[in-house]
């Protein structure tokens, strides 16, 4: 299987490591990432005012450069897969900004919302199969207890997104058990870690921080996965010394597949 990658800002930067344990790991797996060629910022944060056009249009470029291809749209970062898949649904449902979009651009062809938006994690289980997966894993992480940390873009909106549950989200966990490790279930999962005002009011990022970091621990975690860079920095950064390490999934994949370079 074959799909059109868009991998963002950070992971072309900060992150390189995670997009290349996500490439390896896909290699592993018999998947194809296929990075977009031009492909340019989402903007990192999708607008609130549904007139705001602009800082939405890479996203459309991005959405109709796969759809030319004729590709599924897979993205790695929560943020950048939150603006892509909002951004698409947009321009189903609204006429009004599709038809600006499509007259700014002046694409070949329009578009109005014809591809498949995937979070990497949707492609494992969905296209995949988190069974599938268990198949190929040669390192299984037997004995670690490992806490999803799912935050706020992969979930909300429930009905735009349509990741998972939101208050109960499982993809996290049985990708966990898929490379045989055991998931922790803890309250503060799907809590905000307060990444956006980080800058803005650090005591309050702090404080979120540490209720995860204390809230998993209470559980018996081990460790932390979580699946958006802006999440990951934050856990770590704004960490109480006491802190669990905190890791992005695609570098527990790449381990659990045996692709990870010690």
């Amino acid at each position: 299987m074959k799909f059109s990658y868009y991998p963002g800002c950070t992971l072309k930067n900060k992150a390189r490591d995670l997009d290349e344990y996500a490439r390896k790991s896909f290699e592993a797996l018999g998947l194809q990432l296929d990075e977009l060629d031009e492909w340019q910022c989402c903007g990192a944060v999708y607008p609130q005012a549904s007139d705001e056009i602009a800082t939405r249009l890479s996203a459309v470029r991005a959405l109709a450069a796969a759809r030319d291809r004729g590709d599924a749209l897979v993205t790695l970062c929560s943020a950048c897969h939150h603006v892509i898949k909002r951004t698409n649904e947009d321009l189903k449902a609204d006429e009004n900004f599709r038809t600006k979009a499509n007259n700014y651009l002046q694409l070949d062809e329009p578009y109005s919302g014809e591809t498949e938006v995937l979070h990497y994690l949707e492609v494992l289980r969905d296209k995949l199969g988190f069974d599938e997966l268990k198949k190929h894993v040669v390192k299984p992480l037997k004995g670690r207890k490992i806490a999803a940390y799912y935050g706020c873009l992969l979930l909300r909106p429930s009905r735009q997104m349509a990741f998972d549950d939101p208050e109960n989200p499982t993809i996290i966990e049985d990708f966990i058990k898929a490379i045989g490790a055991t998931p922790v279930v803890y309250p503060y999962r799907n809590e905000c870690c307060g990444g956006y005002v980080a800058l803005e009011n650090r005591a309050e990022a702090r404080n979120q921080v540490a209720k995860i970091h204390a809230s998993a621990a209470g559980k018996g975690a081990e460790m932390i996965i979580t699946a958006c860079p802006l999440c990951m920095y934050n856990l770590k950064q704004n960490a109480p010394e006491d802190r669990l390490p905190t890791v992005y999934f695609t570098e527990l994949l790449a381990e659990a597949l045996g692709v990870k370079e010690d």
